[in-house]
């Protein structure tokens, strides 16, 4: 009666042993650096494309009137202040951020003046130069990146005047990836 006793424990055993065999704990794979990458280009690729921001400081002005972006249409009496009116070159390559067809120039000492326009050409951003991934809490992972703005498709004139003082083409994020399902899947960018 011992031995059959035994014998059925041994096989209830058996059977839960090779069904967690069978099943298996679904851990997921490393997550490599070229992997995160891939997520991170991922969830910007599906998001909207949107037009690049763009700060005009007096450099870019004058950059923008060399390409025929804006001309002159107005000076005021004081010749600081000037109206520009965007050409019909510029009106396929940018738009003004706050609307309409008219740089308000307005220049006083000690002020830096500027003005932002998008670009007409919309890219989705880009993430490279990912950095050690970092083992975080509740079995997350982390990793610091750089995301760019993308200016495919923006002509020389105007990629010149976005690499001025005063524009932030790229900046540092940090991804936050899960497992999920015996896979890694980008849970955020911050």
């Amino acid at each position: 009666m011992k031995n059959t006793v035994n014998m059925k424990v041994l096989g209830v055993v058996a059977f839960l042993g090779m069904g967690l065999l069978l099943t298996g704990c679904k851990t997921a794979p490393e997550l490599t650096e070229t992997s995160a990458l891939a997520l991170i280009q991922a969830n910007y690729d599906q998001a909207p494309a949107v037009g690049a921001s763009i700060t005009v400081g007096d450099l870019g002005l004058k950059q923008g009137l060399t390409a025929k972006y804006w001309k002159l249409s107005k000076v005021y009496p004081n010749n600081r202040w000037a109206d520009y009116t965007l050409t019909d070159d510029g009106k396929k390559v940018l738009t003004l951020a706050a609307g309409g067809d008219v740089i308000q120039w307005r220049p006083e000492p000690g002020n830096d003046v500027h003005f932002v326009v998008m670009t007409v050409a919309a890219n989705h951003l880009k993430g490279h130069d990912i950095k050690e991934i970092q083992d975080d809490v509740n079995g997350t992972k982390s990793a610091v990146f750089t995301e760019s703005v993308n200016l495919d498709g923006v002509p020389n004139p105007l990629q010149d005047i976005a690499h001025n003082a005063g524009n932030k083409l790229s900046s540092k994020r940090t991804a936050t990836f899960v497992s999920d399902g015996g896979a890694w899947k980008l849970q955020s960018i911050n």
